[in-house]
C-alpha cells in the first residue's frame, strides 16, 4: 500500500518550477476547452488566490444535508463564483436571473466527497479522481511532490483535480529515488541507516514544508502491499515519531502515519500523530488514546479489500486475513467515538471510487448516514475545511454530486455518480 515508485521529473524542475509549470498547464488546459469556468473568484476551501468559480443552479433533486441528516426534496442550490449563495427548497430561494441551470429531477444531490487518503501523481489520476466524485482530498504523499503541482492545478483550473491537501514525500527509513526530488534531500543517499536521526528526519520534513506540503505523511510499520515486507515489523521508534510530529508543529503541521501493528499505533497516536493511516491491528487502549486526543482513523478498507484480489497468493492471503479484523477495528473506533475519515489508498495509475470506502464503511457497521459522514462532514474536519467542504450550505464550495438514488438507503450509489460539479463547474 502507499505509493508506487514512477520515474523523476527532469533534473531543470525546481521547487518554484512545480508550481509554475501546474500553473501554466492549468492555464492551457482551459484554453483548450479541456476546461470551463465562468466568473472567477476565491477558492473557499484554500484561501487567496483567484481561481476559476462557476455560477450555477442545481433544481429539483432532493437535497441531502450529512451535518444533519435532513432532506429537501424539490431543493434547488443556488451557486455563484464557485461558492454556494444560497440551498433549500424551491420557492424559497431566490435564483438569480440568467445562471445556468442544472436538471437534478430524479436524482439525489450531495456535497462532493472528500477521499482522505489518496495518492495523485499525475493530471490523469486527478482527473479520474474528480470524476468519481471525489471533489476535495488529502494527498498520502508524492514520489517528487506531485501533488503540490495538483493542488496548484486544482486552484486554477477546477474542472481538473480536486482541491488537494498535498503532504509532498513519504519520510521514511528508505528514500530510494525520492533523493532525487530535491537538491536538498541528494546528502541523506549517503546515510548507511537511512533516515533516521533526528537530524535526518528534521531535515525531510523540512524540505517537505520548504516545498509547501499542507501536512506531513510517515509510516511507523512496513507496507502491506509489498509480500517481501511484514506490515507489523516497526521501522521507527516512538521518539522518531516524536521527532517528526515537533518539526511538522512548529510550522503549525500536522502527521498522517502508515500504521499496521497495536504497538506501532500506539507509539504514532503517543507521539502526536494527527490521523493514523490503515491500522489494521490497532486495539482498543490505542483507540481510546485516538478519543482523548481527538486522533482521526484512516482506515483505508478499500487499499486493504484490494489487496484480497491480488494475484500474488501473499497479497492475496494478507487481505483475506485483515479486512475482517479492520472492519472490527472501525466499528470499535465509531463506538468509542473516534473520528472517522474515509480514503481509498489509491495509487500507482488506478484511481478506486471514493463511493466503495463508504459503502465498507457501513458494511463494517456504521449506520448509513455516519459512514456518508466520513467522506464528508468527518474527512473536511480533517482536512481543516469543514466550514467550506462537506456540506452544501450558504458559504460553502460548491462542490457536489448528483446519484441515481437514496444515498442512505443504498450507498453503491456513490460509487457511480450520475454527474459531478466542481466549483460550480459541471464535469
Amino acid at each position: 500500500m502507499c505509493l508506487e515508485a514512477i520515474p523523476p521529473p527532469p533534473a531543470s524542475v525546481t521547487r518554484r518550477g512545480v508550481l509554475a509549470g501546474a500553473a501554466a498547464l492549468a492555464g492551457t488546459a482551459a484554453l483548450s476547452g479541456t476546461a470551463t469556468a465562468a466568473s472567477p473568484s476565491a477558492d473557499p476551501a484554500r484561501g487567496g488566490g483567484t481561481p476559476a468559480g462557476g455560477d450555477l443552479v442545481i433544481r429539483g433533486g432532493t437535497l441531502l444535508d450529512p451535518a444533519t441528516g435532513e432532506v429537501t426534496e424539490n431543493a434547488v442550490v443556488v451557486i455563484t463564483g464557485g461558492t454556494v449563495l444560497a440551498a433549500g427548497r424551491a420557492g424559497t430561494v431566490a435564483v438569480p436571473p440568467g445562471t445556468p441551470v442544472l436538471d437534478a429531477h430524479g436524482q439525489w444531490v450531495l456535497p462532493g466527497l472528500v477521499d482522505a487518503h489518496i495518492h495523485l501523481s499525475t493530471a490523469a489520476e486527478a482527473r479520474s479522481a474528480l470524476h468519481q466524485g471525489a471533489t476535495s482530498a488529502r494527498s498520502g504523499s508524492t514520489t517528487f511532490f506531485q501533488d503540490i503541482a495538483v493542488r496548484e492545478l486544482a486552484r486554477h483550473s477546477p474542472a481538473l483535480a480536486p482541491r488537494l491537501t498535498a503532504a509532498g514525500v513519504f519520510v521514511t527509513p528508505d528514500l530510494g529515488d525520492t533523493v532525487l526530488a530535491d537538491p536538498d534531500l541528494t546528502p541523506l543517499a549517503r546515510l548507511k541507516d537511512g533516515v533516521r536521526s533526528a537530524e535526518a528526519l528534521r531535515r525531510v520534513v523540512e524540505v517537505n514544508l520548504a516545498r509547501g506540503a499542507d501536512v506531513i505523511k510517515t509510516r511507523v510499520n512496513e507496507r502491506a502491499g509489498l509480500p517481501e515486507q511484514d506490515p507489523l515489523a516497526q521501522v521507527y521508534s516512538r521518539e522518531q515519531l516524536a521527532e517528526i510530529v515537533s518539526a511538522a508543529r512548529r510550522r503549525g503541521k500536522g502527521v498522517l502515519c502508515h500504521s499496521y501493528s497495536e504497538r506501532g499505533c500506539h507509539d504514532a497516536v503517543t507521539a502526536g500523530i494527527r490521523s493514523l493511516e490503515h491500522g489494521v491491528f490497532v486495539g482498543e487502549r490505542t483507540l481510546r488514546e485516538m478519543r482523548r486526543r481527538d486522533t482521526y482513523f484512516t482506515p483505508t478498507l478499500t487499499a486493504i479489500a484490494g489487496l484480497a484480489e491480488s494475484a500474488d497468493p501473499v497479497l492475496a492471503e494478507r487481505g483475506r486475513a485483515y479486512l475482517p479484523v479492520l472492519k472490527q477495528a472501525v466499528l470499535a473506533a465509531h463506538e468509542l467515538g473516534v473520528p472517522l475519515a474515509a480514503g481509498t489508498d489509491s495509487s500507482g495509475g488506478t484511481v478506486r471510487p471514493i463511493g466503495r470506502e463508504v459503502e465498507l464503511m457501513r458494511a463494517a457497521g456504521l449506520p448509513a448516514l455516519d459512514a456518508l459522514r466520513t467522506a464528508t462532514t468527518g474527512a473536511a474536519r480533517l482536512l481543516g475545511t469543514e466550514r467550506t467542504v462537506g456540506r452544501l450550505a450558504r458559504g460553502f464550495a460548491g462542490d457536489a454530486i448528483l446519484v441515481a438514488g437514496d444515498p442512505l438507503s443504498d450507498l453503491t450509489v456513490l460509487k457511480h455518480p450520475t454527474r459531478v460539479i466542481r466549483a460550480g463547474v459541471p464535469i
